[in-house]
């Protein structure tokens, strides 16, 4: 399923945020690939503000920022709480892209380095020097291996077909191979704050 970000978004971001949550709380196994921005489950507050006031500005939606960052703040008790698992990958541009301040990105950064610990969570971080065997891919999140959802700048797509969820199964599993965890993704994030500045 294509839908357009100005159908989903037109009443404004927050009600698109609450609209994931059941989605969010059934789901056991997520697979999170991202290229472009800190997946939404781990944004801070800040960060999450300076990301949504871009894309209302940029697409003209009703200005619930505020709004909107309590709605995905709220969402994301799902890292915490439940019976849920999440491996995620980000590309290393991901903590070099500066999304709001300085002082927000700092923070962000250390809020990655603070969620990696959960027993929940497998952070991978991809380097800029990991020999490719998959280029940059749009960023998706794969749903206890059945659903998958694609973010473009124009819209949201939602696959179910099984040959199209397994194709991005195995994109997720080549682009692991290529991946730093623990010790080695943390001095990625580390270096990525000290840059910060």
């Amino acid at each position: 399923m294509y839908v357009q970000w100005k159908r989903l978004q037109r009443t404004g971001l927050r009600r698109l945020q609450e609209s994931g949550v059941p989605l969010y709380e059934q789901t056991r196994q997520f697979h999170v690939y991202c290229s472009n921005v800190v997946p939404g489950f781990f944004q801070t507050p800040g960060y999450a503000s300076a990301l949504l006031t871009s894309i209302a500005q940029f697409r003209g939606t009703p200005d619930d920022v505020s709004d909107a960052v309590k709605a995905r703040m709220d969402r994301s008790h799902v890292i915490r709480e439940g019976d849920h698992r999440f491996a995620v990958l980000v590309e290393e541009s991901v903590l070099r892209y500066r999304i709001g301040s300085a002082e927000v990105m700092a923070a962000q950064l250390g809020y990655l380095l603070s969620v990696m610990a959960l027993p929940s969570i497998s952070l991978g971080i991809i380097p800029f020097t990991a020999p490719r065997q998959a280029w940059p891919l749009e960023t998706f999140t794969i749903f206890d291996r059945q659903r998958v959802h694609v973010e473009t700048l124009s819209a949201a797509i939602k696959e179910t077909q099984p040959s199209d969820v397994a194709l991005y199964l195995k994109a997720f599993g080549n682009l692991k191979e290529i991946a730093v965890y623990g010790a080695e993704a943390r001095s990625l994030i580390t270096a990525a704050i000290d840059a910060v500045g």
